[in-house]
């Protein structure tokens, strides 16, 4: 919902219209479970962003596993993958024994500072910057704090 606010989304008009767009999403109301995806059936894979992967796609029990193996497939298919925002932490999942194959990728998500600024950093658990880095063993990159950046 904190997407949804004027201020997030450009506006009350934005904001009525993301509305209206996921009212409309009927496919959004029955969404594949992770273990059933096939990745031959999709062109790419793309992870949404928000707090929701820190939990359901890093270190839920029902969903982990199936999130690294799909990530770790992905990435060595050499097909598209985009993991943006708060997503990366999905690529917790993909260690066996303490090792990620994206260990030494250049990554970026939001960062500790960006969590501080809205306020979250001190009630999170663990924060995404610090853990892809210890964690994972990624090069964490970063642009300034809230603006749109690409590693």
């Amino acid at each position: 919902m904190m997407s949804l606010r004027p201020s997030m989304a450009g506006g009350e008009q934005g904001a009525l219209e993301l509305e209206s767009i996921i009212r409309d999403a009927e496919v959004m109301r029955r969404p594949l479970r992770l273990s059933d995806v096939r990745l031959e059936d999709y062109d790419a894979v793309y992870l949404p962003g928000g707090h929701g992967p820190m939990s359901d796609l890093a270190f839920d029990a029902d969903a982990d596993a199936d999130a690294g193996r799909l990530l770790t497939a992905q990435l060595g298919s050499g097909e598209p993958l985009f993991i943006v925002c708060h997503a990366p932490a999905a690529m917790l999942a993909t260690r066996i024994h303490g090792v990620s194959p994206f260990e030494g990728y250049k990554v970026t998500g939001f960062t500790n500072d960006e969590e501080e600024g809205v306020g979250l950093a001190s009630r999170a658990t663990w924060l995404l910057e610090t853990e892809l880095k210890d964690q994972v063993g990624v090069r964490y990159s970063r642009g300034p704090v809230r603006e749109p950046y690409i590693a």
